[in-house]
């Protein structure tokens, strides 16, 4: 499962330092998330640190991008091996 970063984002720059996977950077307009990277924070923190942060709420669950906690814990293990 990876996030989204949907076109309402502000650029307000707190998402990208508060990611561990380093999965957002700055696209051509705004904010956007690399899904390979994306493993909603499991295997660091309890909830997702983006969306803790995104002071308008503009980052949502990528419907097209939906997997188990499972996966993304061995995502998490690829990611940081």
């Amino acid at each position: 499962m990876a996030l989204k970063i949907l076109d309402t984002c502000i650029n307000c720059d707190m998402c990208e330092p508060e990611c561990p996977n380093k999965a957002i950077s700055l696209g051509e307009e705004i904010y956007e998330i690399n899904s390979a990277n994306c493993t909603e924070c499991i295997g660091h923190y309890d909830t997702p640190t983006c969306v803790s942060v995104c002071p308008i709420d503009c980052i949502i669950t990528d419907p097209d991008m939906i997997e188990q906690e499972d996966k993304l814990l061995e995502e998490f293990f690829k990611i940081h091996a």
